[in-house]
């Protein structure tokens, strides 16, 4: 009978560190984006790089209750970065390189932003997993169509969410903070002399 209630307890524990350390789904694209105003635009064609590989890099950090969300950082915030850009320039391009001066010159490309993306979340909730607060910093490096380094800007977004708003959208609070970097962005572009 004591072994039986300690295989019991054993396997309980087990289910339980195992739904802990598992690592919950969300999707970082926001539901608001920059708005794109015409009168307002640089009269350039710019470019951007995201690699199938970054596409594929998949992040995982903390949640609550002890858990962990994954989500794809640069595929799921690829629109907001698209987004950001086309609020500021007239034509926008997703570039395979910044490095091919002749392609870059023959499509017309003035400035190549490659973004880096970092993220991170937290909650001290120690019963729902979705993360209430989520940070996400762009860092791009642009570089016009020869290659050369022009100007680097960043802006980090901030977003929260407690359980009344989450339930019904567990990653809200990422959403919120990809909108927000995204609005970010567009303001330190749109302050850099030599990105105009």
């Amino acid at each position: 009978m004591q072994v039986v209630r300690l295989a019991r307890l054993g396997m309980a524990a087990a289910v339980v560190t195992l739904l802990a350390a598992c690592a919950h789904p969300i999707n970082l694209e926001p539901s608001m984006l920059p708005e794109r105003t015409e009168s307002q635009l640089v009269k350039k064609k710019v470019g951007y790089v995201i690699t199938d590989a970054d596409r594929a890099k998949e992040v995982t950090t903390p949640g609550g209750g002890g858990d962990k969300v994954s989500y794809f950082p640069y595929r799921d915030m690829e629109k907001a970065v698209r987004s950001a850009l086309r609020a500021v320039y007239e034509e926008v391009s997703s570039v395979k390189a910044g490095s091919d001066a002749t392609a870059l010159r023959e499509a017309g490309i003035s400035y190549v932003f490659t973004p880096e993306i970092i993220t991170n979340s937290s909650s001290p909730s120690p019963f729902t997993w979705p993360p209430t607060k989520f940070s996400a910093e762009v860092s791009c490096t642009v570089t016009d169509a020869a290659g050369t380094v022009v100007a680097r800007v960043r802006a980090t977004g901030n977003g929260a969410a407690e359980f009344e708003e989450f339930k019904s959208d567990f990653s809200l609070s990422a959403r919120r903070a990809v909108a927000d970097v995204a609005e970010k962005l567009v303001a330190e572009i749109r302050k850099s002399e030599q990105l105009r």
